[in-house]
């Protein structure tokens, strides 16, 4: 298993009214294509990775929005509210992390290597994803504990 990585990045949102740090290692590194993802990010999928919630600030006023996921959990998206950029997102499923959209860190984030694509039930074939990425349907099962 390859080790992820250590970040220390700032970025802003598309009108600059928004700035976020992201300190610390990443949890995950993935893409999603469900049918959300596909709608916010204007593309097939959306790409990810997870840090730990007290890793990531923002400077700025915020909005936010909440909806019921698949999973049945409360999912809550941060962006801003002048130029709409997806900041930062949570799931009441996992609220000692924050999801982060990669290219929220376009010209530094060639650290990026998602490890798999979830919801490959509503992936389009025109999006290309890797085919060497394992596809799970929905959420990746859970390991037994």
């Amino acid at each position: 298993m390859s080790t992820m990585p250590q970040l220390d990045l700032t970025a802003t949102c598309d009108c600059g009214a928004i700035t976020l740090t992201a300190r610390g290692q990443a949890i995950s590194m993935f893409q999603c294509a469900c049918l959300n993802c596909q709608k916010v990010s204007g593309s097939g999928h959306s790409s990810v990775v997870l840090l730990p919630a007290d890793g990531v600030r923002t400077i700025g006023a915020t909005k936010t929005i909440s909806r019921p996921a698949d999973s049945g959990a409360t999912f809550t998206r941060h962006f801003c509210p002048e130029c709409g950029t997806t900041l930062h997102a949570q799931s009441s499923r996992a609220p000692a992390f924050k999801i982060l959209p990669v290219g929220l860190f376009a010209g530094q984030n060639d650290w990026f290597a998602p490890n798999q694509l979830i919801f490959a039930r509503s992936h389009e074939e025109w999006d290309l994803v890797a085919d060497h990425l394992p596809r799970h349907e929905a959420y990746r099962p859970e390991k037994p504990a």
